[in-house]
């Protein structure tokens, strides 16, 4: 148990600065037990870093127990099952499952910390099929606020508080977790040049097509303004690209995929039958720590008029580089599960990620996402990055509710809830 080094408390995500007082950089559950109960007696708030992905504010002051040594993943073939300690990224556990021809419920970043993922309810790349990464949990090990460690299953509260509400009630320091039996998907993405085809246009096609693909197709739908730098390939350099990605495990994904192709000429098109391992090309997320700020709506229904609008404000012209994505939910995700991770009823999921300040980033992307209010159930704790002062409409109020009763139980001297972790 060290003080803060640079190593220990750098992050993928580089906007929001990390000052804790104290940072134990933990190899084993006795550490995080060590850690957790020394910063009780100090009345210290804890805040938990494995990759930093999904920071949703600024680190000031008390102890940062740093996860990111604790990187085990051992796989049972037969029962398919992966166990994973706090630090794992998703990467490891796709690589660590392919060769018995298993796959987990991995998002679309290879570099994200599984733990933290899982503990938000965790929408990955076949989550229409197969539900939330929550959901195929088996058990938990975690450290509660009170500073002991417990082995959790789907019997305890505390297991349907974890899931899905689990950054306010204690450290994680392994999770079972249920494999699916994929080896290979087709997926991939289309791209059109939204100057030419309209966004609007576009969306429409898409929320129309969504109506007809069954549960084993995943989704979405995304609208990305690209500056005109040399770094990006030519076909993105200084393009307003609307894209639509997709993960389907069936055998005629080109048969469903034709309706999309009648939007307009496609700017790229990189669909295929792929081994599973392969499924990160699908979003090809930036792998290089940035700074961005953004958050989320989870959708009733899709209103192509609204989100056409938001299109409009948050496209080329808006001031800024602004990121939409727009996830079709519905399928295996509305499906109950006994954990806290709310509004399945929602059929689309809208992100809006940008840079620069935080202040600037909300002028922008607030009245944004107030186009869809007349249709928002809610946010989704998992993509409000930098918005973790506001914690309206993480959870309905029954959840939150059952939520604050556990925190009072478990964390009595709300160690947890004066902190942030990802």
């Amino acid at each position: 148990m060290n003080l803060s080094t640079d190593d220990e408390v750098s992050s993928f995500q580089t906007g929001f600065a990390l000052r804790p007082d104290l940072v134990f950089p933990v190899r084993s559950p006795d550490d995080v037990v060590a850690a957790v109960r020394h910063a009780a007696e100090a009345n210290l708030p804890v805040s938990v870093l494995a990759t930093g992905h999904g920071l949703p504010g600024a680190v000031e002051g008390g102890a940062l127990i740093s996860t990111r040594h604790m990187d085990r993943v051992t796989i049972d073939p037969e029962a398919r099952t992966a166990r994973l300690q706090a630090g794992v990224r998703w990467g490891q556990v796709v690589e660590a499952a392919e060769p018995y021809g298993l796959a987990p419920l991995n998002g679309s970043a290879p570099g994200v910390g599984a733990v933290s993922y899982t503990l938000g309810g965790g929408l990955g790349i076949l989550a229409r099929e197969f539900g939330y990464a929550a959901d195929h949990v088996r058990s938990l090990d975690v450290v509660t606020g009170d500073g002991r460690p417990r082995h959790v299953t789907a019997e305890s509260d505390l297991y349907w508080g974890l899931l899905g509400g689990g950054r306010h009630l204690g450290v994680v320091t392994e999770l079972e977790i249920g494999l699916v039996p994929v080896r290979t998907l087709y997926g991939g993405s289309l791209a059109f040049d939204g100057r030419e085809v309209g966004p609007a246009a576009a969306l429409r096609a898409y929320g129309e097509w969504t109506r007809t693909v069954p549960s084993t197709l995943t989704s979405s739908f995304a609208a990305v303004p690209y500056p005109d730098v040399p770094a990006l390939p030519p076909h993105l350099r200084g393009r307003y690209v609307l894209s639509v990605r997709v993960a389907y495990t069936g055998a005629d994904g080109d048969r469903l995929l034709a309706p999309l192709r009648e939007i307009g000429p496609v700017l790229a098109d990189s669909l295929r039958e792929m081994p599973y391992a392969d499924s990160r090309t699908i979003h090809s997320d930036p792998d290089f720590p940035h700074s961005y700020y953004g958050d989320s709506a989870v959708l009733s229904e899709l209103d192509v008029e609204r989100a056409g609008e938001l299109l409009e404000r948050t496209g080329p012209d808006a001031g800024a580089m602004v990121v939409v994505q727009i996830n079709h939910l519905g399928g295996a995700l509305a499906r109950p599960a006994p954990n806290s991770v709310p509004y399945r009823e929602g059929r689309f999921l809208v992100r809006l990620l940008t840079g620069g300040e935080r202040r600037q980033a909300r002028e922008l992307l607030d009245p944004a996402f107030g186009l869809l209010a007349p249709v928002t159930l809610g946010r989704s704790v998992n993509f409000a990055f930098g918005a973790g002062d506001r914690t309206e409409g993480l959870y309905d109020a029954g959840t939150r509710e059952r939520l604050a009763g556990l925190e009072s139980r478990y964390d009595p001297a709300s160690l947890f809830s004066r902190s942030v972790s990802a």
